[in-house]
């Protein structure tokens, strides 16, 4: 596997740390969840158990990807606010509507949250420029307004 560094902002990594917290906390009552379906018998029909297993394996695999990702994060520190970069908030008209987007690294964009990727094709077009430039995306009007 490839190790590349994944940009978070300082929020996005305190997320992820904290999910990790709660997910290794909550090993115990999965293996409680096993045992206790363990004992109710034969293995092979119980949905019980099939169901606390699945939930274990979703949830050390959901550890491991964490772990990963911390262990190759690099805290977006945005300094000058003066051009659109990773860490920083836009606000920008699309197409005539307000929006405002942060703009952060793949691993951290929720876009019904107003996170966009870097990596995005809006997040790409967004990248180095000012307050006040506008530009054509996919045929619509880009007026950034501000960067926060």
């Amino acid at each position: 596997m490839i190790k590349k560094n994944i940009s978070l902002t300082a929020d996005g990594k305190k997320e992820l740390e904290k999910e990790l917290d709660e997910l290794i906390k909550g090993r115990p009552v999965i293996a409680e969840k096993i045992a206790t379906a363990r004992s109710f018998g034969d293995l092979s029909e119980n949905e019980e158990y099939s169901s606390a297993r699945n939930e274990q394996k979703i949830a050390e695999g959901r550890i491991l990807e964490i772990q990963e990702i911390l262990k190759n994060a690099k805290v977006i520190r945005s300094g000058k606010k003066d051009k659109v970069a990773l860490g920083v908030t836009v606000v920008l008209t699309l197409g005539g509507k307000k929006q405002e987007y942060t703009l952060v690294g793949p691993t951290e964009a929720n876009p019904l949250e107003g996170r966009i990727s870097n990596e995005s094709p809006i997040g790409k077009a967004l990248l180095g420029h000012k307050a006040g430039d506008e530009f054509d995306f996919n045929g619509k009007k880009v007026k950034i307004v501000e960067i926060k």
